[in-house]
């Protein structure tokens, strides 16, 4: 896969999340985030992003699907 392919795989799954967790979805946005962890950290790997910027994204989307859990 080329590198505009993942970042376009990578800005999907980040994409995806958002939208569960701004439908309230808990368990949705749970599972969303664990298909979307290893895209990131893939993405970051290859060079499509910087690897804080990865683990940034990973950590604050994590926080924000623990919150709706509560």
């Amino acid at each position: 896969m080329a590198r505009g392919g993942r970042r376009s795989r990578a800005r999907t799954v980040l994409r995806t999340v958002e939208e569960a967790i701004a439908s309230g979805d808990a368990q949705a946005a749970q599972a969303a985030l664990k298909a979307a962890e290893p895209a990131l950290m893939r993405a970051a790997q290859k060079g499509v992003m910087h690897k804080s910027t990865a683990s940034r994204k990973v950590s604050r989307l994590s926080h924000q699907v623990a919150k709706l859990g509560k």
